[in-house]
């Protein structure tokens, strides 16, 4: 018998209809990077600490600038104030890492009254 979602995907049902999808993008700049080689190994393990919180994470925008990355971050929750919450803590995560200065960061809100 096949499994309706992932493995590894946790369901939340609060017993409400409304569903709410939260996205962070983390513009960052990287240290000393040459390369692209080198880029993908400061931004790997960033990757996988946010992974931890249990949110869809991933490098996003111009792969070819060596010293820049958008790190996009998405959480879904029945619960507006849970996912305002999850990325509070992911963009404290972001700004916490070392190898990496956090320059802005852009939220958006998908709700139940947005087409």
């Amino acid at each position: 018998m096949s499994q309706p979602f992932p493995v590894g995907f946790v369901m939340i049902n609060n017993g409400g209809d409304d569903v709410y999808v939260g996205v962070l993008e983390c513009d960052v700049l990287l240290g000393a990077v040459g390369s692209l080689k080198h880029k993908r190994a400061v931004v790997r393990p960033v990757l996988a600490r946010l992974r931890r919180l249990e949110v869809a994470v991933t490098e996003a925008g111009d792969p070819d600038r060596h010293r820049r990355a958008l790190l996009a971050i998405a959480t879904v929750s029945g619960d507006a104030a849970q996912v305002h919450r999850v990325l509070d803590s992911c963009e404290r995560q972001v700004a916490g890492e070392v190898e990496i200065e956090l320059l802005s960061t852009r939220r958006r809100m998908i709700g139940p009254h947005d087409e």
